[in-house]
């Protein structure tokens, strides 16, 4: 149970929720499988899988919650070529010329005739909340799939106040002051070796730099021409990897051989213990890295969030 990306949302007022409750909110929105005529739905399934029934998997005031989606998948050449021949159809039939509408019409009639027939393709996106840090996480590669998860919460729960973290000053200015060195790089942080920089300008451009050192010349005359960077690779207390974006999205998380390696001593012909400590190992470690890069980032703007 190691997230492979973290988008991190802030409570704005104070939250607080136990496992029994949360379990009972979201038991009325349990996944079911979609009907022959949907083409998606989503709900909660066990964190655990086939080694757990409960929705809710808690420790050490950690909420870990899954959110399974379901897709219809149907070939966008299938149905262009069953909607072709049935206007053909009736193009011949009726002798006269079947207008845009009138396909239209016919491709939403193909598409319930297919349904039943469609494959399924699945996801599942887990999140935990943390009602004593003030943040919820997510496992997802995009803000919007992790917008998808807050949205099923705030419906499960009836609201959910959160928003992704405001930061003091934009991650972009940071960033590039930590390459051209006008910013003083944290002690906790090493550099990786890769970034992104992109041209503010309207019509800019887009640099990507995989393999390289980022204090080279090369990194220097782009940052000096007026790029900006958005997207930089980092590793914390050399023991956390991980790509952060100009939104404070966390991706290709990969943790330490410290973390591995406590991991290992629990029994691995436990499934559900072995679940269960790697959760807790990686939400220790998250709610340190969490509000360490928030400060390494120059703080967060807490002018909207209402404490006790």
């Amino acid at each position: 149970m190691w997230f492979r990306n973290a988008r991190v949302f802030r409570f704005t007022k104070p939250f607080d929720i136990s496992a029994e409750a949360l379990e009972e909110k979201l038991t009325a929105d349990a996944f079911k499988p979609c009907g022959p005529q949907e083409t998606t739905r989503h709900g909660w399934v066990p964190p655990l899988g086939k080694h757990g029934e409960l929705l809710v998997h808690s420790a050490g005031g950690y909420h870990l919650v899954t959110l399974r989606k379901e897709e219809k998948v149907l070939p966008a050449p299938v149905i262009k070529e069953m909607v072709e021949e049935k206007a053909e159809a009736i193009e011949q039939e009726q002798g006269r010329k079947v207008r845009k509408k009138e396909k239209d019409e016919i491709k939403e009639e193909v598409t319930l005739e297919l349904l039943p027939r469609a494959f399924s393709r699945n996801r599942r996106t887990y999140a935990y909340l943390s009602p004593a840090d003030g943040v919820m996480v997510v496992d997802a590669g995009s803000a919007k799939q992790a917008e998808d998860v807050a949205s099923a919460l705030r419906q499960s729960l009836g609201s959910l106040p959160v928003r992704p973290p405001v930061l003091e000053q934009a991650p972009a200015f940071t960033f590039t002051g930590w390459l051209d060195e006008s910013i003083d790089l944290p002690g906790s942080i090493e550099l990786g070796m890769e970034c992104e920089l992109k041209d503010p300008s309207e019509d800019g451009g887009v640099v990507r730099c995989k393999g390289m050192d980022l204090k080279s010349d090369e990194i220097q005359n782009h940052l000096a021409a007026g790029m900006q960077v958005t997207k930089l690779s980092l590793t914390w207390d050399e023991n956390v990897s991980f790509v952060l974006d100009e939104e404070f999205g966390i991706r290709r998380l990969k943790f330490g051989e410290t973390l591995q390696e406590k991991l290992d001593d629990v029994d691995s012909d436990d499934a559900a213990a072995k679940f269960d400590a790697a959760f807790s190992l990686m939400t220790l470690e998250l709610a340190r890295l969490i509000p360490g890069m928030l400060e390494a980032m120059g703080g967060e703007d807490r002018s909207a969030i209402v404490s006790e």
